[in-house]
């Protein structure tokens, strides 16, 4: 379980830096549209929702935004979640909480945006978190006996060149 703890953190950690890279696609395939004279408004929106043809290429990056931050990581963040339980590690389960946690007000956020433009800004800086806590998670695992009881490299004893690590009874 400490495996699949530590994958999830990386998974989320990677969703985290898809969001940002489509978002950035998006945007900067509608920066074009508009620059060459298009007009993105409610009619050219609701044109692309009804199955009409993708007014610039880019819009693919505002899709993949929408999935992958509506149901990519808040399943993965729920999968944490669970595995948290199982691992047997220190502060895993406060860890895949506190991320849970911010994932779950990402989500609020990104449904209160059309409402209240300025947390746009508060939902990058809550992406940054999440990335953030995601790592803690990923490298968790790395100063910690691993499943086959053995010690990390940062855990092992100094030894003389040459010279096999002293085990625990020799000590």
């Amino acid at each position: 379980m400490r495996k699949a703890y530590t994958t999830l953190g990386w998974v989320i950690a990677g969703l985290v830096l898809l969001q940002a890279a489509s978002m950035a696609w998006g945007v900067g395939g509608q920066s074009r549209f508009i620059e060459n004279g298009g007009v993105v408004d409610k009619a050219l929106v609701e044109a692309a929702r009804a199955g009409g043809e993708a007014p610039w290429p880019e819009v693919f990056g505002f899709m993949i935004h929408g999935i992958n931050g509506g149901m990519l990581i808040p399943l993965a963040a729920l999968a944490l979640l669970g595995v948290s339980f199982r691992a047997r590690l220190p502060h895993a389960r406060r860890n895949a909480g506190i991320l849970f946690g911010l994932v779950f007000v990402q989500i609020m956020i990104a449904y209160s945006i059309r409402d209240l433009p300025l947390l746009g800004f508060i939902h990058g800086l809550n992406a940054l978190l999440i990335f953030a806590a995601a790592m803690v998670i990923a490298r968790h695992t790395a100063d910690v006996n691993d499943d086959a009881g053995g010690t990390s490299a940062a855990a092992m004893p100094p030894t003389v060149a040459g010279d096999a690590p002293l085990t625990s009874a020799e000590h």
